[in-house]
């Protein structure tokens, strides 16, 4: 009994210093992202106005908003969002369901990864040199396709992993009644897979709606109201960047107020998107 007591007290003590490691890191953790949100709530709350919303970017000394910033981030996000679902769902699907193992499935698996874990401003600086450069000028457009090539592959990703946890009884029961592989998948593998699908594009979104590096080399900024996405565009992160480092207390009231906004937006998505992955599968 004595030699048993030795190790086995040794164990108890590696395990009990173990988890005070990890309720501290955690605890530094959490405190670290409540120390960001009050600064956001405590600077930006005074900032919140109907001119916000209603009213574009002013000059220093002058009342404005964010009118022009909300929607140019808002139609670069949704033309970024459509490009990426389109190519992320139909790449993670063919990985998933016909490349499998096979050495190009493998080769663009890798490709993906790599583009996954790339620094933003990389991809900025690819959009600049092959839209912005040859077309002499920048424009929203170029920015929505730098935002959509950090989400596709976020989407990919997702979906592949998603479409790889259906049973595969689900495709052998479709293909056993008849029906060929592009309608199993259609009506049977993205039915089963919609939840985790949908929480895919949504963190995708959550991941682009506040990056600033690639909107700097392609979009850059415009200080008037722009629907037109071939001109410069206005949006939230370019502007909080150029207002947080001004010496006007009016611009840096809105650069405060612009990241609650994004703030807000993020952890909403996210939130929305974790309540979506723990809904069952009800297929």
């Amino acid at each position: 009994m004595t030699v048993a007591t030795g190790p086995r007290l040794s164990r108890r003590i590696s395990e009990g210093v173990f988890l005070v490691f990890c309720w501290i890191a955690t605890l530094v953790a959490v405190l670290a992202l409540a120390a960001i949100l009050w600064s956001l709530l405590s600077q930006g709350i005074g900032g919140l106005d109907l001119n916000i919303f209603t009213k574009s970017t002013p000059a220093p000394g002058s009342e404005g908003g964010l009118l022009n910033a909300i929607l140019g981030s808002l139609m670069m996000c949704a033309v970024a969002m459509v490009a990426a679902v389109i190519v992320g769902i139909l790449a993670g699907t063919w990985l998933s369901e016909f490349a499998r193992d096979s050495y190009y499935g493998k080769v663009i698996r890798f490709l993906n990864d790599v583009l996954l874990s790339a620094p933003s401003i990389l991809v900025g600086l690819f959009v600049y040199y092959i839209l912005v450069a040859p077309l002499k000028g920048f424009s929203g457009f170029a920015g929505a396709v730098a935002l959509a090539l950090i989400a596709a592959p976020v989407i990919t990703r997702t979906t592949e992993d998603v479409l790889r946890l259906q049973p595969v009884a689900l495709r052998e029961a479709s293909v056993a009644l008849g029906a060929p592989m592009w309608r199993t998948i259609l009506a049977v593998i993205w039915k089963a897979a919609r939840a985790g699908m949908l929480t895919g594009a949504l963190l995708a979104f959550a991941r682009i709606s506040g990056e600033t590096a690639p909107l700097l080399f392609t979009a850059l900024n415009n200080q008037f109201l722009s629907l037109d996405l071939t001109k410069p565009t206005a949006n939230l992160p370019v502007v909080i960047f150029n207002f947080a480092l001004s010496a006007y207390d009016d611009w840096r009231r809105l650069a405060w107020a612009g990241a609650m906004l994004i703030a807000a937006t993020v952890l909403t998505v996210t939130v929305v998107a974790r309540i979506l992955a723990r809904e069952p599968n009800r297929s």
